[in-house]
């Protein structure tokens, strides 16, 4: 051993520079092969999935609709932001909240942030990643900033504008009957000032002389 070397009760366990992205589970795997085969299926293919419309997408978790389905999904997203967290989040006013499930934008963003960062992995340059990088995170994460701030570092806070949004259901009525006198502004017009339908007679042209008659 050379003088400075560590001793083996003080070296330090080996441990990767990058750690590898989650991956998603097999149900998730699957959601994407069936919205691949959309894209890029045969005809038989896509007449086997149905109406492609109704295909989970993991990116918007309200289209997941199974339970294996969504626990796949938080069980991927809760390992995505621990991820996010450990690889990117240096300064500690940068991470994503402990709290981030209560909070229903977080939820619907962090899925689309996880979506992309998975599709840039697959592909076959880095074209994809660098738009992560440079767009997509930095994007996510001066949003979340702007709106969660520092009310969730020590506790989760509930809803500040829940009261607001109290006032906004009351609402509702009134904007319904806004909507009724609007539509009304769009009647057609009374009967007798509605278009009248006619018989159009069919034009004849003389092959000789050139002139239209109407039968």
């Amino acid at each position: 051993m050379r003088p400075g070397d560590p001793t083996p009760s003080t070296r330090r366990a080996p441990v990767p520079l990058a750690l590898p992205y989650p991956q998603p589970g097999p149900a998730l795997r699957n959601a994407y092969l069936d919205l691949d085969l959309v894209l890029d299926g045969t005809d038989a293919d896509r007449a086997e999935l149905g109406d492609p419309s109704m295909l989970p997408r993991p990116w918007d978790p309200s289209t997941m609709t199974t339970p294996r389905l969504r626990a796949e999904l938080w069980e991927w997203l809760e390992a995505v932001t621990t991820w996010i967290n450990t690889e990117y989040a240096w300064d500690s006013s940068a991470g994503i909240p402990a709290c981030w499930p209560m909070h229903p934008h977080l939820v619907h963003e962090i899925a689309v942030i996880a979506d992309q960062r998975y599709k840039a992995a697959l592909a076959y340059s880095s074209d994809l990643l660098e738009d992560w990088h440079r767009y997509a995170l930095p994007a996510f994460l001066d949003r979340l900033n702007g709106r969660v701030r520092t009310m969730c570092d020590e506790r989760h806070q509930e809803w500040p504008g829940r009261s607001r949004y109290a006032r906004f259901a009351a609402d509702a009525a009134r904007r319904k009957e806004a909507y009724r006198l609007d539509e009304e502004t769009s009647a057609p017009p009374p009967p007798d000032e509605q278009p009248r339908l006619r018989v159009v007679e069919q034009p004849r042209i003389d092959p000789l002389t050139g002139e239209v008659t109407y039968q």
